[in-house]
C-alpha cells in the first residue's frame, strides 16, 4: 500500500511508538476477554495489511491460520476441564469450554505475534539504539543487530542461492542436491554473519559507542504531534486499566463459560481498547488517502 510512501505510524517519536506497542502487547497478553483479544487480533491483523505488500502479507496468512487452527485444537485435547461434555476422545471427555478456552488462547497469541511483527515494521534499529543506546549500549547494540540480521539474512540466503544456481551447482530438483545445497547455504550464511557482526562491531568501537560522555547525533524530535498520540494513548490505556481493574470485563470460561460482562463500564473499556488497537491502522488510512488525492493534483 502506498508504493513506496514512508509509513505514516513509523513517523512519530521512537518514545511514543514503543510506549504505544508496550501498551498494547501487555494489555492483550494479560487479558482473558474474548472482546479485548478479538480486537487485538483484528487491529494488529489490519495494520499488518497496510505496512506490507499484499502478496507477503497472504504469505503470512497461510502460515498463522495453520498455527491458529492447531493452538485452538491442541487444548481440547490436554485440558478436560469443563461442565459442559460434547463427546469422548479416547474415553476423555472434549467439553465446549475447554474447546473456547484454545480458541481464545489462539486468537491471543496469534495477535501477539502479528503486533511484535508491526512493531518490527515500524521501530528499527536506529530507533531502538535511541531509546536504549545510553542506558544499556552493549544489549541494545546486540538486540538491534539481531533484529537487524533477520531482514539480512533472508535476502542474503537468496543471494547464494541464486549464485550457485548459476554457476550451475546442485541445479536439480534430487534429495541429495538440495540437501548438499542448503548446507553449503547455510555454512557461507554463518561466515558471512560472522564476518558482518565483527565488522558491525570494530565499527562501532571506533566511533566511540558505549563510550560515557560521548554525544550523539539524533534525527529524532518530539513534536506536538507526537505529545497528541501519546496523550491519546495514554488515556484510553487508563480507561483500559481502570475497567480491568475495577473487574468490570472479568471473564471466565471454567467451570462454566460466563456471560461476556456488557455493562456501561465494560463497554466503555471494550470501545477504548478497539480504538487504541485500530489507531495505528486509522492513521495508515488517512495518510494514504491523503497520498493519493495529492498524486491526483500533480
Amino acid at each position: 500500500m502506498g508504493g513506496g510512501r514512508i509509513k505514516a505510524f513509523g513517523n512519530y517519536h521512537p518514545i511514543v511508538l514503543f510506549t504505544y506497542f508496550v501498551s498494547v502487547i501487555v494489555t492483550v497478553m494479560f487479558s482473558v476477554n474474548p472482546v479485548i483479544a478479538g480486537c487485538a487480533l483484528i487491529g494488529g491483523v489490519s495494520f499488518c495489511a497496510v505496512l506490507q505488500k499484499g502478496r507477503v502479507f497472504l504469505q503470512s496468512m497461510a502460515f498463522y491460520l495453520p498455527l491458529f487452527l492447531i493452538i485452538a485444537l491442541t487444548n481440547p485435547l490436554f485440558s478436560h476441564n469443563g461442565a459442559t461434555e460434547l463427546f469422548f476422545l479416547n474415553g476423555r471427555a472434549v467439553t465446549l469450554e475447554s474447546i473456547l478456552y484454545g480458541i481464545n488462547m489462539a486468537v491471543m497469541l496469534v495477535a501477539v505475534i502479528y503486533w511484535c511483527k508491526c512493531y518490527n515494521e515500524i521501530v528499527t534499529s536506529d530507533k531502538f539504539l535511541y531509546l536504549f543506546g545510553r542506558i544499556i549500549p552493549k544489549l541494545s547494540l546486540v538486540l538491534s543487530m539481531a533484529i537487524r540480521f533477520i531482514p539480512l539474512f533472508k535476502a542474503q540466503m537468496k543471494k547464494i542461492s541464486r549464485a550457485q544456481k548459476a554457476m550451475g551447482l546442485y541445479s536439480s530438483d534430487r534429495f541429495g542436491d538440495r540437501l548438499r545445497s542448503g548446507i553449503r547455504v547455510f555454512s557461507a550464511l554463518v561466515t558471512w554473519s560472522l564476518e558482518n557482526a565483527a565488522e558491525t562491531g570494530n565499527s562501532m568501537r571506533a566511533r566511540g559507542y558505549g563510550l560515557k560522555g560521548r554525544s550523539s547525533y539524533s534525527v529524532f524530535r518530539f513534536r506536538k504531534g507526537d505529545g497528541i498520540l501519546i496523550g491519546v494513548s495514554l488515556a484510553l490505556l487508563a480507561a483500559v486499566f481502570i475497567g480491568t481493574g475495577l473487574g468490570k470485563t472479568d471473564f471466565d470460561f471454567y467451570p462454566e463459560t460466563t456471560k461476556i460482562p456488557c455493562s456501561p463500564v465494560a463497554i466503555i473499556t471494550y470501545i477504548s481498547f478497539g480504538i487504541l488497537a485500530f489507531l495505528p491502522f486509522f492513521l495508515e488510512v488517512k495518510e494514504e488517502f491523503k497520498w493519493k488525492y495529492y498524486i491526483s493534483k500533480i
